[in-house]
């Protein structure tokens, strides 16, 4: 019976007449240095956390928190309809330029400290 299934074959590396560039490589590093420069490559791009606060990810994350207040004060603690959405907008109207606050707070403490290690190293 013939073969249905094909096997997997590695993909050919280099060229037509045998030249394999190893600058192209992105398998396992062959050393430690290697691997450790592999590394620190990654690392070099800009994270989420290096950014500066934004009022629109206060106002994202204000609204989520304020939606789960006001179903766990439905749910959990059987408040009517009206006064657990008025609480919950007084809570979104507190939670938006708190966080964006704190996260201010937050991120000029990292800034300092990031200043910091650049001047000692």
């Amino acid at each position: 019976m013939a073969q249905t299934k094909k096997k997997r074959r590695r993909k050919h590396r280099g060229t037509q007449g045998g030249r394999v560039d190893p600058s192209r490589r992105s398998g396992r590093p062959r050393t430690r240095e290697e691997a450790k420069a592999r590394a620190r490559a990654g690392r070099s791009g800009s994270t989420r956390v290096d950014a500066p606060p934004t009022w629109r990810s206060s106002v994202t994350r204000g609204v989520v928190a304020a939606v789960i207040f006001t179903v766990l004060l439905m749910l959990l603690f059987k408040r009517p309809v009206g006064s657990a959405l008025a609480l919950g907008a007084f809570m979104l109207v507190f939670y938006i330029p708190a966080g964006y606050y704190i996260d201010t707070m937050l991120w000029r403490k990292r800034e300092r400290a990031r200043i910091r290690s650049r001047e000692k190293g």
